[in-house]
């Protein structure tokens, strides 16, 4: 299919401004959404635009919440996109939910009438509101989701099954989180987007529909490496018999992957949406003109693989530390940083917790932020009314060490001459 320059999709970063003025202001971070807030998005949805949207409940959760499924477009072709099957996973759900905002709002775009009448999408934007509800990985069961494409003991995974077998899509989205350590080879950058076309077989065959994915991937890399150059990397594609992406291939609904993960700043959230937001708008624009049947595997290819324990939040370079002895060394010290939510209701609260993850020579990693910790010492902080440069003392060094696994909230000291007195650098907190 050829199309004129005036129906193109608009470019990454023309995208990234316009997800912009469609994302909602309504809708919490995304780890602060919960199921009631995709479902009132849906229906408002559905409210203002019932000729573009058709919704509709394939089944529920464990303790009983609507899984909705959106579709739009009157396409012959079928693409499926499902999104936080880990209920601590929820980037893509806001990014889906925004990206249906946009064609909403914007339908009469040529580019976006194109792909209402070449494709039929379907989406599924919180597949664990259980999990979601917690903001953990599995379903309330205890099981997670994406191990469960055979055994099918989840009601979500027999919903999930249950409309792939209904609408036989000829391709899929399959929309995670990865961990915050991952980076893109061995670049020590973040690997803030990771792509994957899913294997079906032991052998990581290939057959129409994975080589279809493939391209897709590389239709994706091209365009967020506009906007983040060397922060995409390529997923491990070791074929995971019970997962989803790969039955999906094999069934016959050959799966991209998506994993979102770290981003170098302490609020991530939206840069990250905009990133998913125009990794699908481009995605399905290359499906619906069959541009993506035209691109390059190799693009995808070359993608660096991942490392998955290639980076730490913050790395300490080359920092004094205190034995527990008492006796000075050198060291890096790597500290990762998980997230939690806690609270309930409209209570939720948000917390970054650090921990002291990695101590040594850590040369071969990566970090979202690298301090020069030269002629500086580490230490603990003690008490809450430690501040910039005020000074200490220290006459027993061995009760200051820094211990791997322990809360990575520390001081960095500047030795000042005098026998155990230091003035305080740097203060790092994280949430407790």
């Amino acid at each position: 299919m050829t199309t004129s320059s005036s129906a193109a999709v608009p470019a990454p970063q023309v995208l990234a401004t316009l997800w912009e003025q469609v994302h909602s202001k309504e809708l919490p971070l995304p780890p602060l959404v919960r199921h009631g807030d995709v479902e009132r998005h849906l229906k408002a949805l559905k409210e203002r635009a019932p000729e573009l949207f058709q919704l509709e409940v394939v089944g529920h959760s464990v303790e009983g919440r609507a899984l909705y499924h959106v579709s739009l477009g009157t396409g012959t072709r079928h693409v499926l996109l499902w999104s936080q099957m880990h209920g601590d996973e929820p980037t893509a759900t806001t990014a889906l939910l925004d990206f249906l905002e946009y064609v909403r709002t914007h339908r009469e775009e040529p580019w976006v009438a194109r792909l209402l009448t070449e494709l039929t999408l379907h989406a599924v934007p919180m597949l664990n509101p259980d999990g979601a509800e917690r903001f953990q990985r599995r379903n309330a069961q205890g099981i997670d989701i994406n191990r469960d494409a055979l055994a099918l003991q989840t009601p979500e995974a027999r919903a999930l099954k249950g409309l792939r077998d209904r609408l036989q899509p000829f391709i899929g989205f399959n929309l995670h989180n990865q961990g915050w350590r991952h980076a893109v080879g061995r670049t020590g950058k973040p690997a803030s987007i990771s792509l994957l076309a899913a294997a079906f077989d032991e052998a990581r065959s290939d057959n129409p529909g994975r080589v279809l994915a493939k391209k897709v991937c590389a239709v994706i890399r091209d365009a967020v490496e506009t906007l983040v150059p060397g922060q995409v990397g390529r997923y491990d594609d070791s074929f995971e018999a019970r997962a989803f992406g790969d039955n999906m291939t094999r069934w016959g609904t050959p799966s991209v992957l998506i994993e979102t993960g770290p981003w170098p700043s302490r609020e991530p959230d939206m840069p990250l949406v905009r990133l998913n937001f125009v990794a699908l708008a481009t995605a399905l624009d290359a499906l619906a003109t069959g541009k993506a049947a035209e691109a390059d595997v190799s693009r995808y290819e070359s993608i660096p693989e991942n490392q998955s324990s290639g980076l730490v939040y913050l790395l300490l370079r080359g920092v004094g530390l205190f034995g527990v002895d008492g006796k000075p060394f050198t060291a890096d010290v790597g500290i990762t940083v998980t997230r939690e939510v806690r609270g309930k209701g409209k209570a939720l609260e948000l917390l970054h917790v650090g921990r002291v993850e990695e101590l040594g020579d850590l040369r071969v990693l990566g970090a979202l932020e690298t301090v020069d910790g030269a002629g500086l010492f580490a230490v603990p902080v003690s008490g809450g009314n430690a501040k910039e440069g005020s000074t200490l003392r220290l006459t027993r060094p061995g009760q200051h060490a820094v211990k791997l696994g322990q809360r990575a909230d520390l001081m960095l000291l500047k030795p000042l001459g005098e026998p155990f007195m230091y003035r305080i650098e740097r203060v790092i907190r994280f949430d407790k």
